[in-house]
């Protein structure tokens, strides 16, 4: 399932259909709780906040939950990480 899921994000990021915010969360989900990938808090806050910025509300306390767990610069890489997904994204979008 995870492999789905990430697919669906990959595919987003090439254009050939948008990610929806409920994807960006379960990957946060996936990344935060350990289930199907390894435990990782920086890329756990990038996906919620990939989602929160589509508007899913959950991901937005999440996100903030995790932060309460991360030091300044572990927050700092996850946000660069949001960035670059997103740049990269509407890059690859637009040369599509």
């Amino acid at each position: 399932m995870a492999r789905f899921e990430i697919n669906d994000c990959a595919q987003a990021a090439l254009g050939a259909r948008p990610a929806s915010a409920d994807t960006f969360f379960e990957l946060g989900m996936m990344y935060s709780t350990g289930y199907d990938a390894p435990i990782d808090y920086v890329t756990a806050h990038k996906w919620f906040n990939l989602a929160a910025m589509h508007g899913n509300k959950d991901a937005i306390r999440l996100r903030r939950e995790i932060a309460a767990e991360m030091s300044a610069q572990e927050i700092a890489a996850a946000q660069r990480a949001a960035r670059d997904w997103l740049r990269t994204g509407a890059v690859t979008r637009t040369a599509a």
